[in-house]
Protein backbone atom coordinates (compact mmCIF):
# COMPACT_ATOMS: atom_id res chain seq x y z
CA UNK A 1 0.00 0.00 0.00
CA UNK A 2 0.88 3.54 -0.88
CA UNK A 3 0.22 7.17 0.78
CA UNK A 4 1.44 10.14 -0.95
CA UNK A 5 3.82 8.11 -3.21
CA UNK A 6 5.55 6.42 -0.07
CA UNK A 7 4.95 3.16 0.85
CA UNK A 8 3.27 1.56 4.17
CA UNK A 9 4.90 -1.47 5.22
CA UNK A 10 3.55 -4.59 6.92
CA UNK A 11 4.46 -5.08 10.76
CA UNK A 12 6.13 -7.99 9.71
CA UNK A 13 8.35 -5.39 7.98
CA UNK A 14 8.78 -3.47 10.60
CA UNK A 15 9.80 -5.99 13.05
CA UNK A 16 12.54 -7.15 10.54
CA UNK A 17 14.10 -3.71 11.32
CA UNK A 18 17.43 -3.66 13.44
CA UNK A 19 15.86 -1.22 15.78
CA UNK A 20 19.93 -0.09 16.90
CA UNK A 21 20.20 1.34 13.84
CA UNK A 22 18.30 4.36 14.52
CA UNK A 23 20.78 6.43 15.87
CA UNK A 24 21.00 10.22 16.63
CA UNK A 25 21.89 11.67 13.22
CA UNK A 26 18.37 10.15 12.45
CA UNK A 27 16.81 11.36 15.47
CA UNK A 28 18.37 14.69 14.89
CA UNK A 29 16.77 14.40 10.45
CA UNK A 30 13.59 13.63 12.37
CA UNK A 31 13.06 16.60 14.46
CA UNK A 32 14.82 19.00 12.05
CA UNK A 33 12.23 18.28 9.55
CA UNK A 34 9.65 18.28 11.91
CA UNK A 35 9.89 21.26 12.67
CA UNK A 36 11.17 23.15 9.56
CA UNK A 37 8.30 21.53 7.18
CA UNK A 38 10.97 21.29 4.63
CA UNK A 39 13.69 18.65 3.60
CA UNK A 40 15.88 21.63 1.83
CA UNK A 41 15.36 23.74 5.16
CA UNK A 42 15.64 20.51 7.44
CA UNK A 43 19.39 20.34 5.10
CA UNK A 44 20.15 23.85 5.80
CA UNK A 45 19.80 23.61 9.06
CA UNK A 46 21.71 20.20 9.42
CA UNK A 47 24.70 21.34 7.03
CA UNK A 48 23.95 17.93 4.84
CA UNK A 49 22.66 17.44 1.34
CA UNK A 50 19.04 17.43 0.61
CA UNK A 51 19.30 13.46 -0.48
CA UNK A 52 20.91 12.90 2.45
CA UNK A 53 17.98 14.12 4.70
CA UNK A 54 15.25 12.09 1.98
CA UNK A 55 17.73 8.80 2.62
CA UNK A 56 17.24 9.60 6.38
CA UNK A 57 13.33 9.74 6.31
CA UNK A 58 13.21 6.93 3.58
CA UNK A 59 14.92 4.61 6.73
CA UNK A 60 12.51 5.97 9.32
CA UNK A 61 9.78 5.93 7.28
CA UNK A 62 10.15 2.00 6.91
CA UNK A 63 11.08 1.37 10.82
CA UNK A 64 7.99 3.31 11.65
CA UNK A 65 5.22 2.09 8.99
CA UNK A 66 4.33 5.07 8.64
CA UNK A 67 4.91 7.97 5.86
CA UNK A 68 5.72 10.52 8.54
CA UNK A 69 5.33 13.39 6.48
CA UNK A 70 2.83 14.35 3.57
CA UNK A 71 3.01 16.88 1.03
CA UNK A 72 1.11 20.19 1.54
CA UNK A 73 1.11 22.63 -0.95
CA UNK A 74 4.62 24.05 -0.56
CA UNK A 75 5.28 22.53 2.83
CA UNK A 76 5.52 18.51 4.57
CA UNK A 77 2.81 18.10 6.88
CA UNK A 78 3.19 15.64 9.81
CA UNK A 79 1.28 12.79 10.20
CA UNK A 80 -0.40 11.77 13.71
CA UNK A 81 2.31 9.61 14.27
CA UNK A 82 4.84 11.71 13.29
CA UNK A 83 3.56 14.42 15.53
CA UNK A 84 3.16 12.30 18.55
CA UNK A 85 7.16 11.43 18.27
CA UNK A 86 8.58 14.69 18.79
CA UNK A 87 8.72 14.73 22.32
CA UNK A 88 9.92 10.96 22.48
CA UNK A 89 12.44 11.50 20.25
CA UNK A 90 13.20 14.42 21.78
CA UNK A 91 13.97 12.47 25.12
CA UNK A 92 15.91 9.67 23.34
CA UNK A 93 18.74 12.36 21.41
CA UNK A 94 18.90 14.03 24.88
CA UNK A 95 19.73 10.71 26.29
CA UNK A 96 22.48 9.99 23.50
CA UNK A 97 24.19 13.44 24.42
CA UNK A 98 23.71 13.04 27.88
CA UNK A 99 26.77 10.03 27.42
CA UNK A 100 28.98 12.47 25.86
CA UNK A 101 28.79 13.99 29.38
CA UNK A 102 31.18 11.12 30.98
CA UNK A 103 33.68 11.41 28.20
CA UNK A 104 37.39 12.76 28.89
CA UNK A 105 37.36 16.05 27.25
CA UNK A 106 40.13 18.44 25.51
CA UNK A 107 39.88 21.06 23.32
CA UNK A 108 42.25 20.08 21.03
CA UNK A 109 41.19 17.09 20.14
CA UNK A 110 37.74 17.96 19.86
CA UNK A 111 35.40 19.07 16.60
CA UNK A 112 33.10 21.34 18.23
CA UNK A 113 30.06 22.76 16.36
CA UNK A 114 26.96 25.49 18.38
CA UNK A 115 24.50 26.85 17.00
CA UNK A 116 24.15 31.00 19.20
CA UNK A 117 21.33 32.90 19.03
CA UNK A 118 22.71 36.10 19.46
CA UNK A 119 21.42 39.59 17.93
CA UNK A 120 24.41 41.74 16.69
CA UNK A 121 25.67 43.56 19.67
CA UNK A 122 26.11 40.28 21.48
CA UNK A 123 27.65 38.30 18.89
CA UNK A 124 29.61 41.22 17.92
CA UNK A 125 30.87 42.24 21.25
CA UNK A 126 32.32 38.42 21.92
CA UNK A 127 32.59 36.14 19.80
CA UNK A 128 35.34 38.09 16.95
CA UNK A 129 37.77 37.59 19.76
CA UNK A 130 36.65 33.90 20.37
CA UNK A 131 37.44 33.15 17.59
CA UNK A 132 40.88 34.82 17.37
CA UNK A 133 41.31 33.20 20.17
CA UNK A 134 40.50 30.03 18.90
CA UNK A 135 42.39 30.46 15.30
CA UNK A 136 45.27 31.31 17.74
CA UNK A 137 45.05 28.13 19.43
CA UNK A 138 44.29 25.72 16.42
CA UNK A 139 40.90 24.38 17.86
CA UNK A 140 38.49 23.08 15.46
CA UNK A 141 35.30 25.28 16.46
CA UNK A 142 32.57 26.06 14.07
CA UNK A 143 29.52 28.48 14.79
CA UNK A 144 26.62 29.22 13.41
CA UNK A 145 24.43 32.62 14.31
CA UNK A 146 21.03 33.33 14.33
CA UNK A 147 18.74 36.35 15.67
CA UNK A 148 17.85 35.72 18.91
CA UNK A 149 15.41 38.81 18.93
CA UNK A 150 13.45 37.94 21.90
CA UNK A 151 14.05 34.44 22.94
CA UNK A 152 11.70 32.11 23.90
CA UNK A 153 11.99 28.23 25.70
CA UNK A 154 11.43 26.09 22.21
CA UNK A 155 14.21 27.80 20.95
CA UNK A 156 16.56 26.07 23.40
CA UNK A 157 14.36 22.93 24.08
CA UNK A 158 14.13 22.08 20.42
CA UNK A 159 17.69 22.63 19.92
CA UNK A 160 17.61 25.74 17.82
CA UNK A 161 20.74 26.68 18.83
CA UNK A 162 22.84 25.63 21.97
CA UNK A 163 23.22 28.94 23.33
CA UNK A 164 21.88 31.99 23.56
CA UNK A 165 22.91 35.40 24.87
CA UNK A 166 20.52 37.93 25.45
CA UNK A 167 19.13 40.87 27.90
CA UNK A 168 15.62 39.04 27.51
CA UNK A 169 16.42 35.69 29.35
CA UNK A 170 13.35 33.00 28.36
CA UNK A 171 12.00 31.29 31.60
CA UNK A 172 11.51 27.71 31.91
CA UNK A 173 12.14 25.40 34.84
CA UNK A 174 14.72 23.62 32.28
CA UNK A 175 16.38 26.74 31.07
CA UNK A 176 19.24 28.20 32.66
CA UNK A 177 20.26 31.95 33.02
CA UNK A 178 23.54 33.07 33.99
CA UNK A 179 24.30 36.95 33.77
CA UNK A 180 27.43 37.98 32.24
CA UNK A 181 27.08 41.91 30.98
CA UNK A 182 25.71 45.12 32.50
CA UNK A 183 25.46 47.76 30.93
CA UNK A 184 22.78 51.58 31.02
CA UNK A 185 20.23 52.88 28.32
CA UNK A 186 22.19 55.73 26.23
CA UNK A 187 21.33 58.03 23.99
CA UNK A 188 23.45 58.14 20.54
CA UNK A 189 23.74 60.86 18.10
CA UNK A 190 25.99 62.34 15.35
CA UNK A 191 27.50 65.40 17.73
CA UNK A 192 28.14 67.08 14.15
CA UNK A 193 24.68 67.57 13.71
CA UNK A 194 23.15 68.21 16.87
CA UNK A 195 23.67 67.87 20.71
CA UNK A 196 22.10 65.56 23.22
CA UNK A 197 18.84 66.07 24.65
CA UNK A 198 19.32 69.00 27.33
CA UNK A 199 15.80 67.20 29.05
CA UNK A 200 13.17 64.68 29.30
CA UNK A 201 10.71 66.76 27.20
CA UNK A 202 13.56 67.72 24.34
CA UNK A 203 14.54 63.56 24.41
CA UNK A 204 10.93 62.42 24.02
CA UNK A 205 10.29 65.12 21.21
CA UNK A 206 13.51 64.11 19.10
CA UNK A 207 13.14 62.21 16.01
CA UNK A 208 14.08 58.45 17.19
CA UNK A 209 15.85 55.29 15.26
CA UNK A 210 14.78 52.02 16.60
CA UNK A 211 15.05 48.26 16.29
CA UNK A 212 12.41 46.21 15.39
CA UNK A 213 12.70 42.23 15.71
CA UNK A 214 10.55 39.79 13.95
CA UNK A 215 8.67 39.16 16.70
CA UNK A 216 6.95 43.31 16.39
CA UNK A 217 9.01 44.32 19.44
CA UNK A 218 11.38 46.79 19.80
CA UNK A 219 15.03 47.91 21.18
CA UNK A 220 13.19 50.24 23.62
CA UNK A 221 11.89 47.33 25.47
CA UNK A 222 15.52 47.46 27.24
CA UNK A 223 14.11 51.02 28.51
CA UNK A 224 12.62 50.40 31.70
CA UNK A 225 12.37 52.73 35.29
CA UNK A 226 11.29 56.00 33.21
CA UNK A 227 7.79 56.41 31.44
CA UNK A 228 8.65 55.04 28.06
CA UNK A 229 4.86 55.98 26.77
CA UNK A 230 6.03 59.18 26.56
CA UNK A 231 8.84 58.97 23.77
CA UNK A 232 7.21 59.72 20.27
CA UNK A 233 7.29 56.92 17.95
CA UNK A 234 10.32 55.93 16.08
CA UNK A 235 10.69 58.27 12.55
CA UNK A 236 12.61 54.89 11.63
CA UNK A 237 12.99 50.91 12.40
CA UNK A 238 15.37 48.84 11.31
CA UNK A 239 15.89 44.80 11.24
CA UNK A 240 19.40 44.98 13.35
CA UNK A 241 21.66 47.36 15.54
CA UNK A 242 24.08 47.71 12.62
CA UNK A 243 21.86 49.39 10.74
CA UNK A 244 21.76 51.95 13.16
CA UNK A 245 24.83 54.04 12.58
CA UNK A 246 23.99 54.99 8.88
CA UNK A 247 20.96 56.70 9.46
CA UNK A 248 22.13 58.43 12.55
CA UNK A 249 25.09 60.22 10.68
CA UNK A 250 24.43 63.18 8.86
CA UNK A 251 21.28 63.83 11.07
CA UNK A 252 19.33 64.57 13.81
CA UNK A 253 18.11 61.22 14.45
CA UNK A 254 18.89 59.93 18.42
CA UNK A 255 18.79 56.13 19.56
CA UNK A 256 18.03 54.67 22.66
CA UNK A 257 20.74 51.84 22.97
CA UNK A 258 23.04 50.28 25.77
CA UNK A 259 26.43 51.65 26.27
CA UNK A 260 28.19 48.66 25.48
CA UNK A 261 27.48 49.58 21.96
CA UNK A 262 29.41 52.58 22.07
CA UNK A 263 32.89 49.65 21.75
CA UNK A 264 31.50 48.04 18.98
CA UNK A 265 28.01 48.56 16.82
CA UNK A 266 27.50 52.23 17.44
CA UNK A 267 31.35 53.03 17.82
CA UNK A 268 32.25 56.79 16.51
CA UNK A 269 28.91 58.25 17.62
CA UNK A 270 28.31 60.57 20.60
CA UNK A 271 26.89 58.95 23.78
CA UNK A 272 25.65 61.12 26.37
CA UNK A 273 23.17 59.57 29.14
CA UNK A 274 19.56 59.91 29.12
CA UNK A 275 17.47 63.09 30.65
CA UNK A 276 16.35 60.61 32.81
CA UNK A 277 17.99 57.73 35.61
CA UNK A 278 16.89 53.84 33.74
CA UNK A 279 16.86 50.73 35.37
CA UNK A 280 20.39 49.11 34.34
CA UNK A 281 20.46 46.38 31.45
CA UNK A 282 21.68 43.19 31.98
CA UNK A 283 22.96 40.13 29.55
CA UNK A 284 22.35 37.13 30.28
CA UNK A 285 23.96 33.68 28.51
CA UNK A 286 21.28 31.10 28.40
CA UNK A 287 20.72 27.54 27.93
CA UNK A 288 19.01 24.37 28.07
CA UNK A 289 19.43 22.44 31.34
CA UNK A 290 20.21 19.17 28.73
CA UNK A 291 23.59 21.38 28.24
CA UNK A 292 25.02 22.08 31.47
CA UNK A 293 27.22 18.93 31.65
CA UNK A 294 28.38 18.99 28.38
CA UNK A 295 32.30 19.49 29.06
CA UNK A 296 32.13 20.99 25.48
CA UNK A 297 29.05 23.22 26.26
CA UNK A 298 30.97 24.20 29.55
CA UNK A 299 34.19 24.84 27.65
CA UNK A 300 32.10 27.80 25.52
CA UNK A 301 30.11 28.95 28.49
CA UNK A 302 33.33 29.38 30.21
CA UNK A 303 35.32 30.99 27.16
CA UNK A 304 32.22 33.71 26.25
CA UNK A 305 32.25 34.37 30.51
CA UNK A 306 35.88 35.02 30.29
CA UNK A 307 35.57 37.29 27.34
CA UNK A 308 32.65 39.18 28.63
CA UNK A 309 34.35 39.84 32.21
CA UNK A 310 37.59 41.44 30.13
CA UNK A 311 34.78 43.62 28.68
CA UNK A 312 32.88 44.54 31.71
CA UNK A 313 36.09 45.88 33.85
CA UNK A 314 37.65 47.59 30.63
CA UNK A 315 40.24 45.04 29.41
CA UNK A 316 40.70 45.98 26.05
CA UNK A 317 40.90 43.43 23.15
CA UNK A 318 41.16 44.33 19.03
CA UNK A 319 37.57 44.87 18.76
CA UNK A 320 37.90 47.78 21.09
CA UNK A 321 41.02 49.20 19.99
Amino acid sequence: MYYEGHPVLSNNTMKKFDYSAIDGRLLETFLAVLRECSVSAAARQLGVSQSAVSHSLARLREFFADPLFIRSGQRLAATELASSLETPVQAALDGIRALQNHRQFSAENESMKFVVAANDIQRDLIFPQLMREIYAEGLDVTFQFIPSGHPTPAMLRDDRCHLALTPFPPDGPDIVQKRILSGRMMCFFDQAIRDAPSDWKAYCEAEHVTVRFPDGGTSRRALTGVNAEEIGPARISVPNFNALPPFIRGTDLIATEVDLMSLVTLKGLAMSPLPADSDPVFIYMVWHRRSTGDPAHLWLRNRVGLISEQIQVGERHPDLD
